[in-house]
């Protein structure tokens, strides 16, 4: 009798704290490994199937730089087979960078900004998911600030808020945002690659070859035509804020520092052991990150049929 194949559920953890640097942040990697514990207790995954990146002194794990991590994705989504869950938490730094769309609503592309600045956008992410084999599924989680719309052109569910609110009061001396300026990005690519430019691209293909981003080696007829192809998918973006929005990174001392959005995600978990959907977890992590005081709205993209369907397929 031939035995039945599990499927698989894979992930890849990212934490960026930036330590020693001007960019510091403190709760990033405490994410990352709440998230790992959350992931094997209760989601029934392998640890070895947990690929853990951060920027930690003492870590033994692979620096979370832009080559690192996009190889280690690429490994899980070329290992995927029909069925398997895939599984990418980022917690560290996002920035945006200028678009050269019209059209664009924001003006702005988004990205993530790993230890080395080799910065990941949202077409990397694309990419990405578009490479998914039929019948597996992608979910983002990107705890940084602009992340929403970090997968290239996925379809929006719950997205920007115009809500103002005037009454809420944030601890200022606590809380670091979690984006880097474009012009800070600039000016320290400039000054590795030495070459006379305010083009972002010719940085990062001077510094990174083929390791930069698609977004800054495609011509932008390529970038249309790759944008044209898009299609239905199975990917799924949890994002700590809206595409104009910031994301914050709480210290509260003795060690217990953390990313405001992940923290609110373990929160909705821990108090709702059941079967939990993608809109539910980011319609609850809202409201928790509102009663709190943050100025910050999480977001969720991807397919109608994603957006019912159980976080991480737990389907009890």
């Amino acid at each position: 009798m031939k035995m039945q194949k599990q499927n698989k559920r894979v992930a890849v953890l990212v934490g960026c704290n930036y330590p020693n640097t001007s960019n510091e942040l403190h709760g990033c990697i405490n994410d990352v490994l709440a998230m790992k514990e959350t992931l094997v207790k209760r989601f029934g995954f392998d640890p070895n199937n947990i690929e853990l990146l951060t920027d930690a002194p003492d870590s033994c794990s692979s620096l979370p730089t832009g080559a690192n991590i996009k190889q280690a994705l690429t490994n899980m989504v070329d290992g995927a087979e029909a069925g398997d869950v895939l599984f990418f938490h980022y917690s560290g730094h996002g920035t945006r960078i200028p678009s050269k769309k019209r059209a664009h609503p924001f003006r702005h592309e988004e990205a993530i900004v790993p230890c080395d600045f080799n910065l990941i956008t949202d077409l990397d992410l694309r990419e990405l998911v578009n490479k998914l084999p039929k019948g597996a599924s992608l979910t983002i989680f990107s705890d940084s600030c602009h992340s929403g719309g970090l997968i290239d052109k996925e379809k929006e569910q719950i997205g920007p808020s115009s809500m103002v609110h005037q009454n809420t009061t944030l601890r200022g001396s606590d809380i670091t945002p979690k984006t880097i300026p474009y012009d800070s990005i600039l000016h320290h690519l400039s000054s590795l690659s030495k070459v006379n430019t305010t083009d972002m691209g010719s940085h990062l293909v001077e510094l990174f070859g083929s390791e930069a981003s698609l977004r800054f080696r495609l011509p932008l007829v390529d970038l249309d035509l790759l944008e044209q192809v898009m299609r239905p998918d199975e990917g799924i973006l949890l994002s700590g804020c809206q595409a104009d929005e910031t994301s914050a990174d709480m210290n509260e001392g003795g060690g217990r520092a953390y990313g405001a959005f992940s923290n609110a995600v373990q929160r909705v978990l821990e108090e709702n052991p059941g079967r939990v959907s993608n809109a539910e977890l980011v319609i609850m992590a809202r409201k928790m990150l509102q009663s709190g005081g943050f100025e910050q709205h999480p977001c969720l993209y991807c397919s109608d049929d994603n957006a019912r369907a159980a976080f991480l397929c737990q389907e009890q």
